[in-house]
């Protein structure tokens, strides 16, 4: 199967809400808009996208209608966590998991969107050499 894109779509009864949020505080900008779904793309990156779907609506198969987004962590890499944390922290976003240095090669931070989502965000560091190890060569931060 050739993509041609790839991005995860946000099950929630809370659709202006969520777009706020990742419009607000993560600089997605609409690409599409409506009351029940919208597209949202960075404003750093096109390749980037993300969409926000109403729960409820009629296209989702009856059987996973009504269901929210559960057990989801959102991964967004950046050039400076930081910056990021700081900016979020001010704003009075929850932070889940505060900022740390892992041994596995990341800095990072969890918080959460309206709808329970948590975005864990990430600036890629030097590993451990015990975690190195494990990484293909073309994986490791420069």
């Amino acid at each position: 199967m050739k993509t041609t894109s790839y991005y995860p779509v946000i099950m929630t009864a809370n659709v202006a809400e969520t777009v706020a949020f990742y419009t607000q505080h993560v600089d997605f900008r609409p690409l599409f808009e409506s009351d029940w779904y919208v597209h949202l793309q960075s404003n750093a990156d096109a390749r980037t996208n993300l969409a926000v779907l109403d729960c409820t609506h009629e296209t989702i198969p009856a059987p996973a209608r009504g269901q929210q987004a559960a057990g989801l962590l959102l991964n967004f890499e950046v050039e400076d966590v930081d910056a990021v944390h700081a900016r979020m922290q001010a704003a009075g976003l929850p932070i889940l998991l505060p900022l740390r240095d892992e041994a596995f090669g990341q800095r990072h931070f969890i918080t959460v969107d309206p709808s329970g989502v948590m975005l864990d965000i990430i600036q890629p560091i030097p590993p451990s050499p015990e975690f190195a190890a494990l990484y293909d060569a073309s994986a490791l931060p420069g």
